[in-house]
């Protein structure tokens, strides 16, 4: 990975500035403005929680580390962040939509977005913990969006996380905490938790259609009759879309479907069938090969993070 240089420059943020909660604004960066500015600003910086990102981008730190929490349904519109982001939800689901397509983010997981990546996040509940990394010491050098499991350790840092102030000390305790959370985030693995959207826009209304209502008994042959193309063309065109084979696909959104289901107390019998399983069992199987733990032990685990 490469080392973090602690001369990063300072860079001034050209993010539109949206208040959380309604929090007030303080945009005072370092050496400008009155001295009762400066203790709000250090006031913020020295608990991040609720901290709008614009007061504190411009700090030249390679990675800013913020805790915010949202109300259910909150819909964060599309956006951008100069720096490249991973976003961690504690709690609840996010569900994540770029031009790419869609991710679906469950707890003890959290979703690596690149910077300059335009992206939509509507928050289920969510407690969060955001790092943002400025772009030369990025940990993942994946141009996609990509979620991450959390490891207990990674977990922990991430909640020490929020009380690293912005202008943390490089060569103290800090300094060390925020250089080991992005040695964790270059080994963090990825899950097959996205449905990524072809550009083709008959096949896009057709795969948003199934994100809708999926069903995983979905027959790629009924989607080619309704493109009025072969089988073999829909197959071709549909890899060259997306990346993935449909059955790949379907099964990816079938699963994402699954995982708010579960959470919200839907049984693991009941999941399967609105889903089009043929019984529990089946379902199981899946989920465990993608995942690695069965459903219920997932709800288990997932229930243990929120205590």
């Amino acid at each position: 990975m490469r080392p973090i240089h602690r001369d990063a420059k300072r860079i001034p943020s050209h993010e539109p500035t949206v208040p959380l909660h309604g929090l007030p604004l303080v945009v005072a960066p370092c050496g400008q403005g009155s001295s009762k500015d400066h203790q709000r600003v250090s006031a913020r910086l020295t608990l991040m929680l609720n901290t709008p990102l614009s007061d504190v981008d411009h700090v030249a730190r390679p990675l800013v580390a913020i805790g915010t929490d949202y109300r259910p349904g909150t819909l964060l519109d599309f956006h951008t962040h100069r720096r490249a982001q991973f976003l961690y939800g504690m709690t609840g689901v996010m569900e994540v939509n770029t031009d790419d397509g869609t991710w679906m983010v469950p707890p003890y997981s959290g979703v690596w977005l690149p910077a300059g990546k335009r992206h939509q996040v509507r928050m289920n509940g969510v407690s969060t913990r955001s790092l943002y990394i400025e772009p030369h010491v990025a940990p993942r050098t994946s141009h996609n969006c990509e979620v991450l499991v959390v490891t207990p350790l990674l977990h922990h840092l991430l909640l020490a996380s929020a009380h690293i102030p912005a202008l943390y000390d490089e060569n103290g305790r800090d300094g060390a905490l925020a250089q080991l959370l992005l040695y964790e985030l270059e080994q963090a693995q990825a899950l097959p938790l996205f449905a990524p959207l072809p550009h083709d826009l008959p096949l896009a209304r057709l795969c948003r259609e199934f994100l809708g209502q999926p069903n995983i008994h979905t027959l790629p042959e009924e989607w080619a009759h309704q493109l009025h193309c072969s089988q073999r063309t829909f197959n071709r065109l549909f890899r060259q879309q997306t990346g993935l084979s449909f059955g790949v696909w379907r099964q990816q959104a079938c699963l994402m479907a699954a995982i708010p289901r579960l959470l919200s107390g839907s049984s693991v019998t009941q999941t399967a069938l609105e889903l089009g399983y043929d019984s529990p069992a089946a379902f199981s199987s899946m989920f465990r090969k993608v995942l690695g733990q069965s459903p219920t032990a997932f709800v288990r685990a997932a229930s243990r993070q929120k205590e």
